[in-house]
């Protein structure tokens, strides 16, 4: 039985597939700050980027999956703390990762909560 999603399902998938794809870019630029911190370079240049990749998906994210905003809020707060770039890096990699798991939870229920039987004419 195939089924479709409502009107604010649609909107809601919209929403949560343009996180996932910040998302994917964040995590790109956490892992060039970890080959950075291994690698023993300078790591400054990547506080900003992080910054302005993560600061519209909060504003995107607030509307509707409000939670899942204050987590990414969270993580742009441990780009500005002070402390060793290794505390920073599990930091950020765990927020990402929460962050990643966040948006596939939210997925699962939209799809749940919005799914409308489909009107198949056909009778086999």
């Amino acid at each position: 039985m195939a089924s479709n999603l409502d009107g604010a399902g649609q909107s809601k998938m919209a929403t949560l597939d343009e996180a996932l794809a910040t998302i994917q870019r964040l995590h790109a630029t956490v892992e060039r700050f970890a080959v950075a911190v291994r690698t023993g370079h300078n790591t400054g240049g990547f506080r900003l980027p992080l910054q302005r990749m993560a600061t519209p998906l909060v504003g995107l994210l607030k509307p509707q999956f409000g939670a899942i905003a204050d987590q990414v809020s969270a993580l742009i707060l441990v780009t500005t703390r002070a402390g060793t770039d290794q505390a920073k890096l599990r930091a950020l990699r765990e927020a990402v990762a929460q962050l990643r798991a966040q948006l596939d939870i939210a997925a699962a229920k939209v799809k749940e909560r919005h799914t409308v039987p489909s009107t198949d004419s056909r009778a086999e």
